[in-house]
């Protein structure tokens, strides 16, 4: 039987144990010639074939769902994108032929007119979006089997002010 250290279960390869012995014996009391440190190691042990472990497989769900908000807010941003797209179009269209009738510079004052309003129904598409949310958010927590609460942390934190630092106060 090959030896092995009381750590380990499974007996060591021979060039490890070469490995070891070459250790021990540098430090020998009495010993005048120490061999050089070995500077590199290469394990040259067969790595074992998938399903050769003792190890057994372990069921791991794959449960993705996205929530109802984003795809609301995708929705709601690709709405806003055709429409401002739309509405850009249109008024290209519009002042182009008003550019040919008059002033030339018609193009640029159009476009600074209608961009608040894209801006308007972004700003508008991202308020109704987090107000969803922040009425359907609810977190449903299932516990099976005993749960023992070892260490029990309260944080109390407190920021005030427009430029505000936080203040943690923890306490065990």
């Amino acid at each position: 039987m090959e030896p092995t250290r009381p750590e380990q279960s499974r007996p060591l390869p021979p060039h490890v144990r070469a490995l070891i012995a070459d250790v021990e014996s540098a430090y020998q009391p009495g010993q005048v010639h120490q061999p050089a440190p070995v500077t590199s190691f290469r394990d040259e042990t067969p790595v074992p074939k998938t399903g050769e472990t003792d190890t057994p497989p372990v069921l791991q769900p794959d449960k993705r769902v996205v929530p109802s908000w984003a795809a609301g807010l995708a929705v709601g941003s690709l709405g806003v994108g055709a429409g401002a797209t739309g509405l850009g179009c249109a008024a290209w269209l519009v002042f182009k032929g008003l550019a040919l009738v008059s002033v030339p510079s018609l193009q640029t004052f159009a476009l600074i007119l209608l961009a608040p309003f894209a801006g308007v129904a972004l700003a508008a598409v991202a308020i109704g979006a987090a107000v969803a949310k922040a009425k359907r958010s609810h977190t449903t927590n299932v516990f099976k089997g005993s749960v023992t609460v070892t260490n029990k942390t309260e944080v109390s934190s407190t920021a005030r002010g427009m430029f505000a630092r936080n203040r943690n106060d923890v306490r065990h």
